[in-house]
């Protein structure tokens, strides 16, 4: 089994706030997630630094090297891995839920889901919605 999918592995399918603190807290955590969270997505560099909250150069930075990612970045980019895994079981594609994010969403006030994923807390709301959609919801 390859780092990354240890790594994978160890990542809920949804959203769960005490794993994902136990995953930052237990130094395991390092550049891998960052490769993961690219090959979960079709996502360009940029926009995926952009839900980070960083430039593209630190992002690249951090991918490419065995460099230590600070805990908000390596806390952030577990949510997302786990938000993509939850999105990816609900919509059964990738790219179907990649389509899914870039729509503007009437039950969003017409905003993209994909707006959302800056923040720890928009990403657990995108979860919810998930969450809701399997359970019968519209979203």
């Amino acid at each position: 089994m390859t780092n990354e999918a240890k790594m994978l592995a160890l990542i809920p399918a949804k959203i769960n706030t005490n794993q994902v603190l136990n995953l930052v807290n237990s130094g395991n955590i390092n550049s891998t997630i960052l490769l993961i969270l690219k090959s979960l997505t079709h996502f360009s560099d940029e926009v995926i630094s952009s839900w980070l909250n960083i430039n593209v150069k630190t992002y690249r930075s951090y991918k490419s090297t065995r460099s230590e990612i600070k805990e908000d970045i390596q806390e952030h980019t577990v949510m997302l891995v786990a938000l993509m895994k939850h999105g990816i079981e609900v919509f059964n594609s990738s790219d179907e839920f990649s389509k899914w994010l870039e729509t503007e969403n009437y039950y969003l006030d017409k905003k993209k889901p994909i707006e959302y994923l800056n923040t720890i807390s928009g990403i657990k709301f995108i979860d919810n919605l998930l969450t809701g959609m399997e359970y019968g919801d519209n979203a």
